[in-house]
């Protein structure tokens, strides 16, 4: 797989994420509200990308899909505490959850779908 498409699928990811959790709980449909929701994690996925170096093989599930999954959470959050954005223990589990699914389960999909051909 294209490094430029694996990692296009991880923003639009993560892009879904944000756009379904501001649309849970009604927040404005505003560009700049919804950048400034999703910039936090999309520093962290680049982040991730550049410790993993997830270019070289970005359709892996262990280690790259894992270590960029965790990093994109972690530092997430990190980045939204200190630009005072809510960590609400509740959002940390869902974003977790939903971020682990999404960023691995392409993966999976890509890697199963591979070996069956």
């Amino acid at each position: 797989m294209r490094a430029w498409v694996a990692v296009l699928v991880d923003v639009v990811c993560v892009l879904v994420f944000v756009g379904i959790g501001r649309a849970t709980h009604d927040e404005a449909l505003s560009l700049g509200g919804y950048l400034g929701t999703a910039w936090p994690f999309l520093v962290a996925l680049g982040v991730g990308w550049a410790v993993t170096q997830a270019w070289k093989r970005a359709e892996r599930i262990w280690p790259t899909g894992v270590v960029v999954w965790v990093v994109t959470v972690a530092l997430g959050m990190v980045l939204r505490a200190v630009s005072g954005q809510g960590t609400d223990p509740a959002f940390v589990v869902v974003a977790t959850l939903f971020l682990g699914a999404v960023l691995l389960g392409w993966r999976g999909l890509f890697v199963g779908l591979r070996q069956r051909r």
